[in-house]
Order: structure tokens, then sequence, then C-alpha cells
């Protein structure tokens, strides 16, 4: 019987964190804004800038960011690098969708969107290189080279 009380309070207390349901306008994932878009009327939406996937990998020389962007001219894209955080945004564009009367299925994302990195090793700010290609950004930077751990002798 203790044990179905005990059940009863976890019960309660989620209702009391998680309230009766409401549509949730923003998720913050890492360092990502997830866009959701809620109304209370027809006219009345609020909309968030989207989620940018990344893969971030390292050679022995170089830091790799890559971005799956297709669909964004390289002028409608930022980037941007200060203190070791490096930040994509951009605009993603429908096309001509104004003569659209009701929509059936829209699944993908149209609008801003925006990612910021920290980045994981030291780099040169000053050696970076962005290409675009095939729909894919990718910014690499040259490493900071690492000093080698100097042993000290004590006297």
């Amino acid at each position: 019987m203790a044990r179905q009380d005990d059940e009863l309070l976890l019960d309660d207390e989620l209702t009391q964190l998680f309230g009766d349901d409401e549509p949730v306008e923003e998720q913050v994932v890492s360092t990502t804004t997830v866009t959701t878009t809620t109304s209370s009327s027809d006219d009345d939406y609020v909309t968030v800038p989207g989620q940018l996937a990344v893969d971030v990998y390292e050679t022995a020389e170089k830091l790799v960011v890559k971005a799956r962007t297709a669909g964004v001219s390289k002028n409608d894209l930022d980037v941007s690098i200060a203190d070791g955080v490096l930040t994509i945004s951009g605009t993603l564009s429908s096309n001509d969708d104004s003569g659209a009367t009701h929509w059936h299925i829209q699944e993908c994302y149209w609008g801003e969107f925006s990612r910021t990195l920290v980045l994981p090793v030291a780099v040169k700010e000053d050696e970076v290189e962005a290409t675009l290609k095939d729909g894919v950004l990718t910014v690499s930077f040259s490493k900071v080279k690492q000093e080698q751990v100097k042993k000290i002798s004590i006297s």
C-alpha cells in the first residue's frame, strides 16, 4: 500500500512540473534552438530560429566543422568566430508559396536557422577556410599546436 502512495505522489509531482499539456514554444538542446511554431489563433504565430545539424572532427592539423545547408546560397549564410566560439546562421527560403491556400503536409523547415558551438580545441582563428559545395558547408581551422609537457628539474 505504501508503494502505491509513493507512485501517486510521483504522478502529482509530474503534473505540477509539466502542467496540462500546453504547447512548448522553445526547446534548448545543447547550443541549438529547435524550431517550434505554436498558434493561439490562425494569424498569431511564434517562430524561433531552427536547428542546424553539424559534424565536428579533427585531423592531425585541422579542426573541421561540417553542416548540411542544402538549399541555402552562400549569400544567405553568415559564419563568424570569436574567442573559440563558432556561429553559423542563415535563412532557408522556400521560394514562392504565397499562392498556397491550404497545406496538406508541411515537414520542411523554411526560415532562419542558427547554431553556436564552443570549439573543442584551440584553433588559429585567422587561419580558417569556409567552402560551400553540394549543400554542405565546411569550415576548417588550423589547430594551435599544444606545447609538449616540459619536465622541470628540482634543485
